[in-house]
């Protein structure tokens, strides 16, 4: 039984050392079935001052996320995560599949920006991953102008977020605003305005290679 325990904790999800400022930290989910590439953008991320969870395949990040459908899932889902990016060819789970069972069978993560990276061109993949509701389709080798480009994007959200927050709270402790100041200060969860949906997705954006 022990043996079988130590087994299952090798098999977690790595998690890489918080820095002092993890409390600011975005902790983003990493899923590729290469080692390779789970090295790379595991090393960039960290780069950008990321908490970093690198799995090793769709099923796997179902499992971290508590999106597997299993009484006795792993049950991460409590740990936030900021940002998902998966690489689209994966054997078993692709990421587009696993990009649609995020955005469709989860109230909780489906708001979560979600990152598609592939070392293939192709249009209708992209335009199909777009759809679905991905954030970006990037070009491998992945660089680290585009994770920061992302990280500062989602780090400008998180703060924009916290603000409209405590602008609320404090709208709501002052006795003397009316009850319609208070409802028109409530931003619908589909406003185009909001952080989370002023997003790179409508951009459309697809970065290609740099080859400098």
């Amino acid at each position: 039984m022990t043996i079988a325990g130590d087994i299952f904790r090798l098999n977690l999800p790595q998690v890489l050392d918080e820095s002092p400022s993890c409390s600011q930290e975005l902790h983003v989910l990493a899923v590729d079935d290469s080692h390779v590439d789970r090295k790379v953008i595991e090393r960039l991320l960290k780069i950008s001052s990321c908490k970093v969870t690198v799995v090793d395949s769709g099923t796997r990040a179902l499992q971290y996320l508590g999106l597997d459908g299993e009484e006795n899932s792993i049950g991460f889902n409590t740990a936030k995560v900021n940002l998902i990016m998966t690489d689209y060819s994966m054997p078993g789970m692709t990421g587009y599949e696993l990009l649609k069972k995020i955005k469709q069978e989860s109230s909780i993560f489906r708001e979560i920006p979600v990152v598609i990276m592939s070392s293939e061109n192709i249009l209708t993949r992209i335009d199909r991953c777009l759809e679905e509701g991905a954030e970006e389709f990037l070009l491998k080798p992945v660089k680290l102008s585009d994770v920061k480009r992302l990280t500062d994007f989602i780090m400008r959200g998180e703060m924009e977020g916290k603000e409209k927050r405590s602008h609320k709270k404090r709208r709501f402790d002052d006795p003397s605003s009316s009850p319609s100041t208070l409802t028109s200060s409530k931003s619908h969860p589909c406003d185009s305005s909001s952080p989370r949906l002023s997003s790179l997705s409508s951009k459309r954006s697809i970065l290609l290679p740099d080859f400098e």
